[in-house]
């Protein structure tokens, strides 16, 4: 079996400049769209709960960005038929400004990283640069800068990714998987999400999501989830007995050290909840449990998950055989640490991640990215970008991919500039059309 050398893995990055040269990422070929937005997002319905669709299409008929994150589909297809360099490593998939935010680590710090997964695959690491360039110039857009300056941003964080790329290249790969960004807190949306995230403890959550049972209001009295239709539903009968029996495939994928922790929680209480923008539709349930009594909160969440959004246009995407597993690894592969009750199940024919619910999750709202915020935000996101894909793929391949100019910044600059102008015309349809189909 031939070992490659640092050298042949670095010069074959170098040799994909001739699959795809870095300026040419500044291209858009919305010709060759093949099926229309709609159509797309039609598609990705299928399957979900027919009552929310309306509410996912009101929510991404919002803004601008509320469309973007709702149409990774529509992305998807549209990096399809460009071309790839094809240096593959471990996509986010749905890489954009809110997908990263703080929570707690197993250790209990504070952490923050990218913490979305619904649609992370293994694909060229471009991908994910060119949606989160898109989405820092759109949240630039929303957040009041002008233009230039969201453009600014988008071409700093590649920068930052490109910089950071080269010094793994060239540290131990010991040393790139045990790599931390120390400098997270200095960053004022990043500040902000630590803040948020300090604030959500498993008692914050049990004060907002439960409530005491009817004629038990004192302290200490037994509890349940709130009716806060249609975001929280109380579920029971059989559908909760089905929800609780998923707790026993879980368990066994679990470590053990996992399952002895969680032996000691009860299941108390069953809710439905809506989540996110890109899974409204999709069965969500949360789970409450109790240890040391009410005072010992433990939410566990049990999400559906479906296919990718850009499986259709990687052939050679190792073959998923649960979606909820392809999450959790997916996960796994890029963060630094990962929620330690981490796993996947099934209900009935569907598969489901499992993660906790809230504990110390924290992330940024648009208003934390004015003035000098974007750019600042931008930077970070590029360097946690860096890091999962050289955690999850070749840093050497890629860092020779990139090489030392500013080029390949710039064309995603543009990219990211372009991609945000055609999602506001792609918005302005969909307003369009809801607002034809509303009239009598």
């Amino acid at each position: 079996m031939h070992w490659t050398t640092p050298e042949e893995r670095s010069h074959l990055g170098q040799a994909r400049r001739k699959q795809v040269g870095r300026q040419e990422h500044s291209e858009l070929n919305i010709k060759a769209r093949k099926t229309p937005p709609p159509e797309l997002l039609e598609r990705s319905m299928r399957g979900r709960v027919p009552a929310l669709i309306k509410l996912k299409y009101e929510l991404m008929a919002q803004s601008p960005f509320g469309y973007f994150r709702g149409a990774v589909p529509v992305m998807a297809a549209d990096l399809a038929v460009l071309p790839s360099t094809g240096i593959v490593s471990q996509l986010c998939g749905d890489a954009h400004v809110r997908n990263l935010g703080a929570y707690a680590a197993p250790d209990g710090r504070l952490v923050f990283d990218i913490n979305d997964f619904d649609e992370t695959i293994r694909g060229p690491f471009e991908w994910d640069l060119k949606r989160m360039a898109a989405s820092l110039v759109l949240a630039g857009r929303e957040s009041g800068h002008k233009d230039a300056s969201a453009r600014q941003a988008a071409e700093k964080c590649i920068e930052r990714y490109s910089a950071q790329m080269r010094a793994f290249a060239k540290m131990p790969g010991l040393d790139v998987a045990h790599f931390q960004v120390h400098r997270l807190s200095q960053v004022a949306p990043v500040q902000a999400a630590l803040m948020k995230a300090e604030r959500s403890t498993p008692q914050h959550t049990l004060e907002q999501l439960t409530e005491p049972k009817s004629g038990a209001g004192k302290p200490g009295a037994p509890r349940r989830f709130r009716e806060l239709k249609p975001t929280l539903t109380r579920v029971t009968g059989a559908q909760a007995t089905a929800v609780l029996a998923s707790l026993a495939p879980y368990r066994e994928m679990l470590e053990p050290q996992r399952q002895h922790l969680l032996s000691f929680y009860q299941p108390v209480d069953v809710a439905f909840k809506v989540v996110g923008t890109g899974s409204v539709g999709l069965r969500d349930y949360c789970i409450y449990f109790e240890g040391n009594g009410p005072a010992d909160p433990l939410f566990l969440q049990i999400k559906e998950e479906p296919v990718s959004a850009y499986t259709g246009y990687l052939p050679d995407a190792h073959p998923v055989h649960h979606n909820g597993q392809r999450v959790a690894e997916g996960q796994r592969a890029m963060q630094l640490q990962s929620d330690p009750f981490l796993g996947w199940t099934h209900i009935g024919g569907r598969q489901y991640l499992v993660r906790q619910l809230n504990d110390h999750k924290g992330s940024i709202d648009l208003p934390d990215l004015a003035g000098p915020g974007l750019q600042a935000y931008g930077e970070v996101c590029g360097e946690l970008l860096a890091r999962g894909h050289a955690r999850s793929g070749d840093p050497l391949v890629i860092a020779g991919y990139l090489g030392s100019g500013d080029g390949f910044a710039e064309a995603l600059a543009k990219f990211g500039s372009l991609y945000a102008d055609q999602t506001e015309k792609d918005w302005e349809a969909l307003r369009r059309s809801r607002k034809a189909k509303a009239r009598p």
